[in-house]
């Protein structure tokens, strides 16, 4: 069991901004900008790469919606935000369950690293 599913299961308590049947957002706890929010679906998904694409598209395109509305709440939406999902080790991932950052509230340099 992944720590996400623990927050999901509120085994461990999390700051969080959004829930509702799909998925749930909180502010992560080693914050990389001012404003730092995992946005991670309900239904576990090891990572991008194991999607059912037959299956998965609601909950995909719902987490994007759903981040685009948390940023604008964030007051984001003027300057600008990132969105990232990394896949697997060389993707930085971490935690092996699918979770996007929204990173904001400060310029975010490219290449990000």
């Amino acid at each position: 069991m992944t720590i996400f599913k623990k927050i999901i299961d509120r085994q461990i308590p999390a700051d969080i901004v959004h829930e509702d049947d799909l998925c749930l957002a909180f502010r992560d706890v080693s914050p990389q900008a001012p404003t730092h929010i995992l946005v991670i679906p309900k239904k576990e998904i090891r990572s991008l790469n194991d999607i059912d694409k037959g299956q998965d598209k609601e909950i995909l395109g719902h987490l994007l919606v759903t981040a685009s509305e948390i940023a604008k709440e964030q007051g984001l939406g003027e300057d600008g935000y990132r969105l990232v999902i990394n896949t697997n080790e060389h993707g930085g991932q971490s935690v092996y369950h699918l979770h996007m950052h929204i990173l904001g509230g400060r310029s975010l340099q490219w290449p990000p690293g």
